[in-house]
């Protein structure tokens, strides 16, 4: 099991002194002491409105957004990443889980990728509010352990994006947060988002403005290789900003649990950042789930073995 002690953290030097251990316990926390992120994203009743939440193929209690917070207190997950505002609704009935709130969102209403012709701009999420109101949470009780930020690289706003992600990692290093990145090639000047050598100069991007983590989709598969393999060119290019993997939609246990292996231990991620592949089960598979997935993430378990703790075999618990 890849255990990390205190003063094996890497603290930024743009954390001041008075925030260092602030940002260790955070550290420490978010990765429950392994130095490996498993990030339960929650985000999407913005980002995919009520499309991952309710219809067929979908569990009945994921109409209900309580079942994120129930999903995460009953499993092992190492963040739950939501919006302010779901966070503040439900913290204080969960308040032992550690939070990550996504200061920006957008629907996908506005696509990703416009069609000129028609004068439609690129994609753009600025900021839903200020710093101080997370802050204002934090003080208020709920574990806030980190800030998530999602920038369209190569949209034709992706400068206002950079920058305003580049002045809150530095905003939230002061007060002692880890900041996670989403990083998404879309937009117009895009021409495959799923490419290996666009996904890792993302990923760059994401060291040269700060970000403790980076979520990045898994590039498509070529002719000659995996994605798990062109995958070690983002996790190169990410430096000392931990790579994560979206999960993506909803597939079988068996195979999402071998993609997530491969990504660590041939791609070189250092976790995974799940949403549907989880929430959109019954309660008692999505918390098998989350124990599964943190098996390998955080312990190192094979896929056979993390396979047996979803199915109940085994349990599994930090």
């Amino acid at each position: 099991m890849p255990n990390i002690t205190r003063d094996q953290v890497r603290v930024p030097m743009d954390v001041p002194a008075e925030a260092r251990e602030t940002f260790i316990d955070n550290y420490m926390a978010a990765t429950r002491g392994t130095g490996r992120l498993m990030l339960f994203a929650c985000d999407q009743k913005i980002e995919h409105l009520n499309d991952d939440f309710y219809g067929e193929g979908i569990a009945a209690e994921d109409a209900e957004p309580e079942h994120l917070f129930r999903i995460g207190a009953q499993g092992v997950v190492g963040v739950l990443a939501g919006q302010r505002g779901l966070i503040a609704q439900y913290a204080a009935d969960y308040p032992d889980i550690n939070y990550l709130v996504k200061m920006n969102s957008k629907s996908h209403l506005i696509k990703t990728s416009q069609d000129p012709a028609k004068h439609q701009d690129d994609p753009y999420s600025p900021q839903l509010h200020d710093l101080q109101a997370v802050l204002d949470m934090r003080d208020n009780g709920v574990k806030v352990v980190g800030l998530g930020y999602t920038i369209y690289i190569g949209s034709e706003y992706e400068a206002n994006m950079m920058s305003e992600a580049a002045q809150l990692i530095a905003e939230a290093h002061a007060n002692g947060l880890l900041v996670v990145l989403w990083m998404y090639p879309r937009g117009k000047a895009v021409a495959d988002e799923k490419d290996a050598h666009l996904i890792a100069g993302a990923a760059g991007v994401a060291v040269s403005i700060g970000a403790d983590f980076v979520k990045v989709n898994p590039p498509k598969k070529s002719d000659t290789a995996s994605s798990a393999e062109l995958l070690k060119e983002a996790s190169l290019a990410s430096g000392r900003t931990g790579l994560v993997c979206a999960g993506g939609s909803t597939v079988d246990a068996k195979s999402f649990l071998g993609q997530l292996w491969e990504q660590i231990h041939v791609g070189g991620a250092i976790g995974n950042a799940t949403g549907r592949n989880i929430h959109q089960r019954e309660l008692g598979e999505a918390v098998r789930l989350t124990k599964a997935i943190s098996a390998i993430t955080l312990a190192d378990y094979d896929v056979d073995r993390a396979l047996a703790v979803f199915e109940g075999a085994e349990d599994y618990s930090v």
